[in-house]
């Protein structure tokens, strides 16, 4: 239903007290069969405006399921045309008429770009250009609504990667004269490397524009006959800002994007020379299929990270590379295969120096370890609570007693996995405590990320309405998510 489209309710429904009472309280069962008695709607028809199904909505109002998921609350809010105040919600977007046409969509072609480009350093640059164009065109509402597809995974992800493990060609012969110096380069880097740390901390893709701005300006300098120490700088600044654009683009939903970014930034780095960095875009790929339930792929990436920087990895960087693998081991449900990874990593870092290695991978210490960890027995722990949300509780309090408030997204989500192992050891008192701590961190932070995971706490909150401060935590989340 587009915005200029009527509810199906008429007014005189949502005005009606018991009406306004139940959708206060998320009562979805009364509402429901308030809006059939008075609205005249029939089950399918709040199914098909709801995007729901006949079954669904039917256990709803026979009280044998209830609303947990904040998704269905807003499909809710949206089919029916009711108002975001009536359900604690934001305004939503149709509450105010568009006068604007609709923005437009992530340009077709979209999925050629990167698997059939060569692994040759001049298409690399072409890359960027084209990638860089498409963006930088788009103005920032259209780039947050737009659909960016769904990412590739399988084969059709894997195969295109293997030209990472072979040596680099050389670039061809260039017509223009660049006059670029090394100074200018390792101003580009200290500019690469502020957006990076910007980005940790604070996440959402707010400076996605000037990354991208900053990366056009690296391709057209490449684009021209640099000497070769400046060209093989610029890869390595080029590697960098298009690593921190695909973390952005993920940040904020655009998972296709954020693919493309990904695999400019591992061709990039194969034309620097760079095998450390290209490693860990490998790490961020495969941590982009984990968060879409492709353990196999994200450990197909792992390998093949492992297997192309393995004799020049420092300490630090193969143990991010454990954690990753023993994230997808867990997700397959290999409980012993990633204690034993886990491991490897605790190992590996323990001979970890400081300042021996690139400082991208200086966040990786013990409380990152910690986190990570803890995040993973939380996987666990929705499996069997019993035997692992207490473990899991431990690591994730080592990673907040090592990492404050000032990691920004990190601290949010230890935040909000502590909240659940509560929730999941049966302690609704300091549950409650973690959720009030987790929102306020969330908001600390424009991180998508950050609220899916809020959302998927939400569901822990629903079911104890004769408990206030249970009920004054569900409200907080809602409060911040609608926003």
């Amino acid at each position: 239903m587009d915005a200029t489209t009527p509810g199906p309710l008429a007014p005189d429904v949502l005005d009606r007290e018991d009406v306004r009472r139940a959708l206060a309280e998320h009562d979805f069962a009364a509402a429901f069969a308030l809006i059939k008695k008075y609205g005249g709607l029939s089950q399918n028809r709040i199914a098909s405006a709801c995007h729901l199904t006949p079954g669904k909505v039917s256990t709803i109002i026979s009280g044998r399921q209830q609303v947990t998921s904040f998704d269905v609350v807003c499909r809710i809010s949206d089919g029916l045309r009711i108002p975001g105040h009536l359900l604690g919600l934001a305004p939503r977007s149709w509450e105010t008429r568009q006068t604007e046409e609709d923005p437009p969509q992530e340009p077709t072609g979209e999925r050629s770009r990167t698997e059939e480009v060569p692994w040759w350093p001049d298409a690399t640059v072409d890359l960027a250009a084209d990638l860089t164009r498409s963006d930088l065109v788009m103005d920032r509402r259209a780039v947050t609504r737009a659909l960016a597809g769904a990412a590739l995974s399988g084969a059709a992800l894997l195969d295109p990667l293997e030209g990472w493990l072979q040596p680099a060609a050389p670039s061809a012969p260039r017509h223009r004269r660049g006059r670029l110096g090394v100074r200018e380069t390792e101003e580009l880097e200290s500019t690469a490397r502020a957006f990076r740390a910007w980005d940790h901390r604070y996440g959402g893709g707010l400076r996605h524009k000037a990354v991208l701005g900053q990366l056009s300006e690296v391709a057209a300098h490449l684009d021209e006959h640099q000497a070769p120490q400046v060209e093989q700088c610029l890869y390595r600044v080029m590697a960098q800002l298009a690593g921190t654009a695909a973390t952005m683009a993920w940040d904020s939903g655009l998972q296709r994007r954020a693919q493309n970014y990904y695999v400019l930034a591992l061709r990039a780095s194969h034309a620097g020379g760079d095998r450390i960095f290209g490693a860990n875009v490998l790490a961020g790929m495969a941590r982009q299929m984990l968060y879409r339930d492709k353990p196999q792929d994200a450990l197909e990436l792992v390998r093949l990270a492992q297997d192309g920087a393995r004799d020049v990895a420092g300490p630090r960087v193969r143990a991010m590379l454990h954690t990753r693998e023993a994230w997808a081991l867990s997700a397959m449900g290999r409980a012993t295969a990633f204690r034993r990874a886990t491991a490897q990593a605790a190992e590996a870092l323990a001979s970890a120096k400081a300042d021996e290695e690139p400082y991208w991978i200086a966040y990786f210490d013990e409380a990152e370890l910690a986190g990570v960890t803890g995040g993973r027995l939380l996987d666990l722990a929705r499996q069997n609570p019993r035997q692992h949300a207490e473990t899991a509780a431990t690591e994730i309090r080592r990673a907040l007693s090592g990492r404050g408030p000032e990691a920004g997204r990190s601290h949010a989500l230890d935040r909000i996995g502590l909240a659940e192992c509560h929730f999941l050891r049966g302690d609704v008192t300091g549950a409650v405590e973690e959720v009030h701590h987790a929102v306020e961190a969330a908001r600390a932070t424009r991180s998508s990320r950050v609220r899916v995971q809020l959302g998927e706490l939400y569901p822990y909150t629903v079911g104890h309405s004769t408990s206030r401060p249970v009920r004054e935590a569900r409200d907080k989340i809602r409060d911040l998510l609608s926003n």
